[in-house]
């Protein structure tokens, strides 16, 4: 019987879709170097064996990079894994990479001897660990399930990510499945909310739709979708993971770098890959963060009246 302390896990969030392209990793890393800026001590795991996080956090290429050998280990054999300290400052990453392939293969070939291990492997991992951070955020890989599944069973919180298109929101139905998959073994997990993501200018009628389409499949509950959207840039993501930078550290190398009348007059070269939707999107993140940390500590306080 495996058994896991849940309040250690309370303030663990992981980032959920069944379909890629839904800015899942760019959301892990820019909310989770938002909060560390801000003075959270943050861990992300990085569940997603294409292990894109190397590239928003700019050490793909470095020694440190394990390519999720540790993180496979410790799902597999519950050994203690190998933490990437200060990715930033105040912030640790538990890598992924193409390691967990093999990893996802044996956990799916214990789950016929011991279902609940099979399950619960990256809670047990985290168990241990999450107490040492404010803010745990897993990034999960859109097509695994048994790294999904590890996913769900091990957060407190789900935050699903999705285009307002049609398409893209038919992938909502499989998130509420495997969240509902892991309810004997997570009966605390609940569901932050849904973010709006790659909206593009005018798209009020679309948003409104959308939100309309996401609360009903919910049960009508209307504030299921964040508040925050995060605006379409190609340009911005394309450049913030060209240079290892995440978006609000683009956005301040914009800031810095030099007037267009600088360059006009030959006092300065313009600045390669720095597009000036930069700062539109470093402010929908920043907004994002602070309703996440928001809806979290309201359920927080709330748990606190009702126990007092």
């Amino acid at each position: 019987m495996v058994e896991i302390n849940r309040d250690a896990l309370g303030r663990v969030i992981t980032v959920i879709n069944g379909k890629g392209g839904v800015l899942k990793t760019t959301l892990v890393a820019n909310t989770a170097g938002l909060l560390a800026a801000s003075g959270f001590r943050v861990l992300v795991v990085d569940l997603d064996p294409q292990g894109n996080l190397a590239e928003d956090f700019g050490y793909t290429d470095k020694p440190e990079n394990d390519n999720g050998s540790s993180l496979a280990a410790a799902l597999m054999f519950n050994h203690q894994p190998q933490l990437y300290h200060n990715v930033r400052p105040g912030l640790d990453v538990l890598m992924g990479g193409e390691s967990l392939d093999s990893a996802s293969a044996g956990l799916a070939a214990m789950q016929g001897k011991d279902p609940m291990r099979a399950k619960l492997a990256l809670a047990q991992t985290l168990e241990p660990l999450a107490s040492e951070y404010d803010m745990v955020l897993i990034d999960c890989p859109p097509g695994d399930e048994m790294l999904q599944t590890n996913a769900v069973a091990a957060a407190r919180w789900a935050l699903v990510p999705v285009k307002s298109d049609k398409a893209s929101r038919k992938g909502l139905s499989a998130v509420a499945k495997r969240l509902d998959a892991v309810i004997d073994v997570n009966p605390d997990l609940d569901l932050l909310g849904v973010v709006l993501v790659d909206v593009g200018r005018g798209a009020t009628r679309i948003e409104r739709e959308a939100r309309q389409q996401i609360s009903d499949l919910f049960g009508g509950y209307a504030d299921i979708t964040l508040t925050a959207t995060i605006r379409h840039s190609e340009a911005t993501a394309q450049a913030a993971r060209e240079r290892g930078l995440l978006v609000p550290e683009l956005d301040e190398f914009v800031q810095n770098g030099p007037k267009w009348f600088e360059i006009r007059r030959g006092q300065a070269e313009a600045a390669t890959l720095a597009p000036r939707t930069a700062t539109n999107v470093a402010d929908d993140l920043q907004a994002i963060t602070e309703e996440i940390v928001s809806r979290i500590t309201l359920s927080e306080n709330a748990a606190v009246s009702e126990q007092a």
